[in-house]
């Protein structure tokens, strides 16, 4: 008997150790979650912020984000289609097209294993040259031009671009190029020019603005108009002077929106302490990265084309957001 009441005070004590041991910032148990999170090329803003919200979320939550360099926008909704990833960032332009099975996801049909947790930035498309015969869109006709990886976001945001300025595919000498393949491509003058979408300043961007002559083409008047006629998930935006180096002006051109998606079986209690972290902690991610001063609650709810998490729309509703 004193065997036994020994070793069920000894059964106790550990469980008590244990519950004491696993308590989180909140006094509540700690959180084992993990969760991997794809994001962009390492040239990209994508990659580099999302290990800004990585390192925020588990400082916050104590959710493990591993964040991964992926191709972009749609390897990360397939990813999270086939449960590789967790959580990525998108463009809103693609995500649309996987919501309706157009364009870049018309092979695959629509995907809805995803949900939305916020927007985040504006993601510039930014029209890169070192040509100083080249000061307009329409002036890419006949020119070697990377549209990024055929079928990517990009890829369609140029080909609206030309579309706009009267232009097809065909009338330029397209190349199918990273945002780092482009800058490589346009520092040895094996390319004209190149389309590449990302939250300026983009890293790629800012290395060839520092050791070349290569400046921003605008992307604003008739074309900018018509653009948004045809796609409303367009919106105009200003690079301010002094983005890039030699930047003495602002350049006008046209945007999407850099949104946070989670995957759909993600429970809600995990995607709301996820949402929180982010959005209850905006001034830490601004001193961390630059793009954090986008961060905001309208910029998150407003103009998203795919549904939220529930878990995202109990935290927008604490703050008086209604959002589906």
């Amino acid at each position: 008997m004193k065997k036994l009441l020994a070793l069920v005070l000894a059964l106790v004590m550990m469980v008590g150790l244990s519950a004491c041991g696993g308590s989180g910032k909140d006094g509540s148990s700690a959180k084992k979650t993990t969760m991997t999170m794809g994001t962009g090329g390492t040239a990209g803003t994508y990659y580099g912020y999302g290990g800004i919200l990585g390192t925020q979320i588990k400082n916050e939550s104590g959710i493990t984000v591993k964040v991964v360099s992926t191709d972009g926008s749609k390897t990360n909704i397939l990813g999270i289609d086939t449960g590789d990833y967790q959580l990525a960032t998108v463009q809103s332009d693609v995500m649309a097209y996987a919501c309706d099975g157009s364009r870049s996801f018309e092979v695959e049909g629509k995907i809805d294993t995803f949900r939305v947790i916020g927007g985040l930035y504006a993601e510039a498309v930014q029209l890169l040259t070192m040509n100083p015969d080249i000061k307009t869109v329409a002036d890419l006709k006949g020119k070697k031009v990377s549209i990024g990886a055929a079928g990517s976001g990009v890829y369609f945001n140029a080909i609206d671009i030309l579309a706009a300025a009267g232009l097809k595919e065909t009338d330029i000498k397209p190349q199918y190029q990273s945002f780092a393949e482009s800058a490589d491509a346009l520092k040895d003058g094996k390319i004209d020019a190149a389309f590449i979408v990302a939250g300026p300043p983009t890293p790629a961007i800012q290395e060839l603005c520092t050791t070349s002559k290569a400046y921003l083409i605008p992307i604003d008047g008739v074309i900018a108009e018509k653009l948004m006629e045809d796609s409303p998930y367009y919106t105009t935006f200003k690079i301010p002077a002094n983005t890039y180096n030699g930047q003495t002006e602002d350049v006008t051109t046209v945007t999407v929106k850099a949104t946070l998606i989670v995957s759909k079986s993600a429970t809600e209690d995990d995607v709301y302490e996820i949402t929180k972290s982010i959005f209850d902690n905006i001034d830490d991610i601004k001193e961390a990265h630059a793009k954090g001063s986008e961060l905001s609650l309208q910029n998150a709810t407003d103009g998203m084309t795919a549904p939220f998490h529930p878990g995202a729309i109990k935290y927008f509703a604490e703050k008086g957001i209604t959002v589906k």
